[in-house]
């Protein structure tokens, strides 16, 4: 992955639209799509079963066109509007081309369930994707969005508490604490 760290904890899809910060796109390659979810892994049980494999090109350019059209989708409901047809339809798009199937077996004792999805590991990795973005768009936390109040940061987060004005305390927040210390100590 390249030398900036994603920042990750928020939903699935602010911490996919927060991979592509001011200052670069964390996902230029497979190998960094491959990093990322494996940060994602712990939270989420269809990322550790898709980190497992290499996503290829194919893959990359499919979570790219997932996290441009959430992006612009988030962009536009956040604040109440409309968002664009071409850009929901995009999202429809990827999860139809990989369903999410509940298969059943006999566990010995019991019936099991578990969740596959059809499609390439492209498909499926666009449309588990995908999936999580519609759910967070149709969901209640869409309107609470914020993007952090750094000079220059763009990254998104749900707050946890109403006062929370930056991303992450360490990282910006520190940041403008430094810059006003340094203004209000600065020589005359």
């Amino acid at each position: 992955m390249s030398y900036l760290i994603p920042l990750t904890g928020e939903p699935l899809a602010l911490d996919l639209v927060n991979t592509h910060p001011v200052a670069g796109d964390l996902l230029v390659t497979p190998a960094d799509l491959s990093s990322w979810l494996v940060l994602q892994s712990e939270r989420f049980g269809e990322a550790a079963e898709l980190a497992d494999t290499e996503p290829g090109v194919d893959g990359l350019e499919a979570v790219r066109n997932v996290r441009d059209h959430v992006a612009h989708a988030l962009d536009r409901v956040r604040r109440g509007e409309r968002p664009s047809a071409d850009d929901l339809d995009a999202l429809n798009r990827a999860q139809r081309l990989a369903p999410a199937v509940l298969e059943l077996a006999w566990g010995g004792t019991a019936v099991t369930a578990t969740r596959r999805r059809t499609g390439t590991p492209a498909e499926q990795l666009a449309a588990w994707l995908a999936e999580a973005c519609a759910e967070f768009l149709a969901g209640p936390l869409v309107t609470k969005v914020r993007q952090c109040e750094a000079d220059g940061c763009v990254m998104l987060f749900v707050p946890a508490h109403p006062r929370r004005r930056w991303c992450s305390a360490t990282r910006c927040g520190n940041r403008v604490r430094v810059a006003r210390h340094y203004q209000r100590h600065k020589p005359a």
